[in-house]
């Protein structure tokens, strides 16, 4: 029986790159990395800053061509941008100059839909991200979690097959946070999460939404520095180590039975002991991060 084929598979990859001031210095921010993220799998990778997880992210959505090493989206060989990805930053992404309505209607304005068709559709995802009442405002008059929950909507509505996430929520206050955290949980997991029990928590959107298009989870490759975000959301943690030449180091299957509540799920045994299992191998690899960076 032969395997399922991974969603996005990254093998052998290194970068390398040239410095513009001097031809002859390189900088290879990372090397010989081979990372698979499952059809509807949940993968983060963490690691020390500077370590090239944002750099990995890039070249899975074809942003940046591996120096060496192969990528493939759903067995084929990346070629260009990953149409099959939807890409959510770190940094603020919505055009300040268009209403949050119209920011999620760009992507599929984009991709040739008629507009009432994209006006259609960006309603409701606003509506499955709690902000069915705010899609006439500018990203200025949005809060922190507002805009980012339109950059969810945005993302989302283009229906991808996998979702790249680039530290989405590190701006945010611990508990803008931890609500944003659970939503994409929401989104991600659909009907499954819909019809378990409840906990204390409320989504912010109300009853969780179904997966966008209904096809089910996509596959995730999520970037974060933060380790018990990492565990509460996913199936697997890859670890990289320090740069220059950063690689992975551990990985870790999550066991911890779903749906989830980040914030509860804190508490539980098991997530204890996968915390400190995880810190164990990621925390020299942070030291010496941290005087790198110093010596810098």
């Amino acid at each position: 029986m032969s395997l399922p084929v991974p969603a996005l598979a990254l093998s052998g990859v290194s970068c390398t790159f040239i410095s513009r001031d001097d031809p002859g210095q390189r900088y290879t921010a990372v090397r010989d990395v081979t990372l698979t993220v499952g059809d509807g799998e949940f993968v983060s990778v963490v690691g020390p800053t500077g370590c090239g997880k944002s750099t990995l992210l890039n070249v899975g959505a074809g942003l940046l061509a591996p120096s060496t090493g192969t990528v493939q989206v759903f067995g084929r060989p990346l070629q260009g941008i990953n149409t099959r990805a939807g890409y959510m930053f770190q940094s603020e992404s919505l055009m300040p100059w268009r209403t949050a309505l119209r920011n999620v209607m760009a992507g599929l304005e984009f991709r040739g839909l008629p507009e009432a068709d994209a006006r259609r559709q960006a309603e409701d995802w606003l509506k499955r991200v709690g902000l069915g009442g705010f899609g006439d405002r500018y990203p200025h008059q949005l809060s922190g979690g507002m805009r980012k929950r339109t950059s969810l909507a945005q993302t989302l509505a283009l229906d991808p097959d996998i979702i790249l996430m680039d530290e989405p929520f590190s701006a945010l206050d611990i508990q803008t946070r931890q609500l944003m955290e659970n939503e994409v949980l929401d989104l991600w997991a659909g009907d499954e999460r819909r019809a378990a029990p409840s906990s204390s928590r409320a989504p912010l959107g109300g009853a969780a939404a179904q997966p966008p298009g209904g096809k089910g989870r996509k596959a995730v490759l999520f970037i974060t520095h933060d380790l018990d975000e990492a565990i509460a959301m996913s199936d697997r943690v890859v670890v990289l180590s320090a740069g220059p030449a950063s690689h992975p180091i551990g990985e870790f299957v999550i066991d911890l039975p779903r749906p989830r509540d980040v914030a509860e799920v804190r508490t539980q045994p098991r997530f204890i002991e996968l915390h400190q299992a995880i810190w164990d191998v990621l925390r020299e690899e942070v030291l010496k991060g941290y005087q790198q960076q110093l010596a810098a």
